[in-house]
């Protein structure tokens, strides 16, 4: 059987030298198409790989320290990153020693195994008297949802937590007419001791 031969078309010998050349680029091979994808997914790949990794904000990291820190003084399991980041802003802008004093509380805490916020309090205030008014800051943040004399946070605020089964955060009435004529549930009475020592007394203006 006699070998087939690539016959070029008529049409070529007519054709321009552009037109030519386009017709050849068509015919560019399955291989060649598959090759050239190739390289361009690992040049893709390698300029990626050598791009440089941001860098962790320091902002963040002491974000995260700060709500670590606040999971141990409030004894709870789960707190709001996004709440703790907009109290520690506020701390640290309206005392900027805080940043400072936060840090050092974390690496106590770090250093030894607290059981409780008690036993975190106590050996803090040992350390440094300074302490007790960082704790005190970080409390009111969480628990009031204030810093700097500013709310950050109102019905998400700790305090509402405590009592949200038999008393409604003050922003709008969430019962029927007259709910508040209604006994509301007991409430246990707290049997912790005080971590710190005790504070003056302070009056605040309503």
């Amino acid at each position: 059987m006699a070998a087939e031969r690539y016959c070029v078309p008529v049409d070529v010998h007519h054709s321009s030298p552009n037109s030519m050349r386009i017709n050849r680029m068509l015919r560019m091979s399955r291989r060649d198409v598959l090759l050239a994808g190739m390289g361009a997914a690992v040049a893709s790949v390698t300029a990626q790989a050598a791009e440089p990794q941001p860098a962790v904000s320091s902002d963040v990291t002491e974000a995260a320290q700060f709500l670590t820190l606040s999971l141990r003084l409030t004894d709870r399991e789960t707190l709001s990153p996004a709440i703790g980041s907009a109290l520690y802003a506020r701390i640290v802008q309206a005392v900027p020693e805080r940043k400072a004093q936060i840090s050092q509380l974390y690496t106590l805490m770090r250093q030894s195994h607290f059981e409780s916020a008690q036993e975190l309090a106590i050996a803090a205030e040992k350390a440094a008297p300074a302490f007790k008014d960082v704790i005190h800051d970080i409390m009111t943040g969480w628990y009031r949802g204030v810093a700097d004399q500013k709310v950050v946070v109102y019905r998400s605020a700790l305090m509402f937590d405590i009592t949200k089964d038999a008393v409604y955060p003050k922003t709008y009435a969430t019962g029927g007419p007259f709910y508040w004529t209604s006994k509301p549930p007991e409430v246990p009475l707290p049997t912790g001791a005080p971590g710190l020592s005790p504070s003056k007394f302070v009056v605040e203006p309503t």
